[in-house]
Parts: C-alpha cells; sequence; structure tokens
C-alpha cells in the first residue's frame, strides 16, 4: 500500500532509539523527510548516519523536550532545511513508575515536564507549519496504562493519562485546520526501555520477553516495526478520518477498548 508520504515531513521527538528510531526507518523507507531529536551524542550520530545510509533525507537535532529554547530550535532546524512540517510525534519518553508513597515532588515534576509538557510546547509550535502546510498529523506515543493505570505506575500513568485528554481535546481544537491528532498506547514492546529493564533485574531480553509473554493474549512481546507501520498509517493521508483515537498496540493486555 503507498501511504503517500513521500516529499513530507515528519518530526520524532526522542527518535534516536527504541520505537522513535523504528518509525524513522520506516518513514524513510516510504521517502519522507525525517528529523529527530535526542539528547545523546552517540545515538544522535548513528542515526544521522544509518538514515543517510537508508537514502533518507534526514536531519538530526541535539536537544532536550524539557526545555523550550532546544524544542523551538529544532522545529525552526526543520521548517528552515524543508520549509514545510506535515507531522509531528510527540514519543520523548522513559518509565518512571513506583509507590504512590514513595514518588516524589521532583519526579512528577520531571514526569511531567517530559511526557505532558514536552508534547503541549511541541505541539503549540508545529501547529502554525502545519496549518500552513494544508493539515497533517500529530501522534502522541502513550502507554496502555493510561487508560487502565496499575498498582505503582505513578507518575508515568497520570502523565500518559494526561496525554490522552490532550489527544481528544487537540483533535477537536485543530479539526478544523485539517490536522489530525491520534494516540498509540504502547504495551510492552521490544524497545531500549525493555533492554534497560531486563538489565536492571539481572536478566536477559530474550528471559524478560518470556516471562512477560504468559500474561500477553497473543503470547509474545510486541515488535518496534509494529509500532513503526501503525505510526506510519495514521501520519498518512490513508488515515483522513481518523482522529482523536487511543489505538492499543499491546497484543490484547488491556483490559480497556
Amino acid at each position: 500500500m503507498d501511504l503517500h508520504l513521500n516529499g513530507k515531513v515528519v518530526l520524532i521527538t526522542g527518535g534516536t532509539d527504541g520505537l522513535g528510531a523504528a518509525l524513522a526507518n520506516r518513514l524513510v523507507e516510504e521517502g519522507a523527510r525525517v528529523a529527530v531529536c535526542g539528547r545523546d551524542p552517540g545515538r544522535l550520530a548513528a542515526t544521522e548516519q544509518r538514515l543517510r545510509d537508508a537514502g533518507g533525507d534526514a536531519l538530526v537535532v541535539q536537544a532536550d523536550v524539557t526545555r523550550p529554547a532546544d524544542l523551538e530550535r529544532f522545529v525552526a532546524a526543520a521548517v528552515d532545511r524543508w520549509g514545510r512540517l506535515d507531522g509531528l510525534v510527540n514519543n520523548a519518553g522513559r518509565s518512571s513508575a513506583g509507590p504512590v508513597d514513595q514518588v516524589s515532588d521532583e519526579d512528577w515534576i520531571a514526569d511531567l515536564n517530559l511526557k505532558v509538557l514536552g508534547a503541549v510546547r511541541g505541539t503549540r509550535l508545529a501547529v502554525p507549519h502545519l496549518v500552513a502546510a494544508g493539515g497533517g498529523a500529530i501522534i502522541n506515543v502513550l502507554a496502555v496504562s493510561a487508560k487502565t493505570p496499575g498498582a505503582s505506575s505513578l507518575p508515568t500513568a497520570a502523565s500518559r493519562a494526561a496525554g490522552l485528554a490532550i489527544t481528544k481535546a487537540a483533535s477537536k481544537d485543530l479539526g478544523r485546520y485539517g490536522i489530525r491528532v491520534n494516540a498509540v498506547l504502547i504495551g510492552i514492546v521490544a524497545s531500549g526501555q525493555s533492554r534497560r529493564r531486563a538489565a536492571a533485574a539481572g536478566q536477559s531480553e530474550d528471559e524478560l520477553h518470556r516471562q512477560i509473554a504468559q500474561n500477553i493474549p497473543l503470547g509474545r512481546v510486541g515488535r518496534s516495526g509494529e509500532f513503526a507501520d501503525l505510526a506510519a498509517y495514521l501520519l498518512s493521508d490513508r488515515s483522513s478520518y481518523v482522529t482523536g483515537s487511543a489505538i492499543n498496540l499491546d497484543g490484547g493486555t488491556s483490559p480497556a477498548l
């Protein structure tokens, strides 16, 4: 299926590892122009080389989404290079979860600044350029705990729930401009986070995945390429009547639709 992404300009925050990197690869395969940001210089350099080796027209910017000036510089760099913007993927984030009585104010503030304010700032910066391009798409990458938070899931679950509210409200605010806003809610997907979780537990990643898969209806963890395929579809004109939706990508784990 031709997704009609050739020549489109898409920004991805947190695009140097895991899900963001997989999506950047997928978009380059579709002929899109891709700008990614991240904080780690080594990952940024490797990402730039990988995307260029794949024949992609790519831009890599060192930026921290918790710093407004960095986000402004990231968006401006992409628009300066390509003169337009067609999509934004708010993907920057990390797991930050614990029992409610053990999470500090500092933990709450850092998590909200990264996942909530980072997405809001990115959206606010992108909207004028999406309007100028005649519309486009925004994706907020969240977690299934946003719908059904469990024990020891704060502040991540609360930040992701706020992301659901942002997604729905923004879809109603921006629909008149032809801008679609959707969320992808991730379950357990093989990624940088799962590798770090396995290392912290003293396990191999395969061992962790086999253990987790026992509680997943489809019997396995997800693949980053599966996220990339779904996100690429939501960024494309093929999903032109899909907005304000939150799609679970969790192998059937979540009890909520």
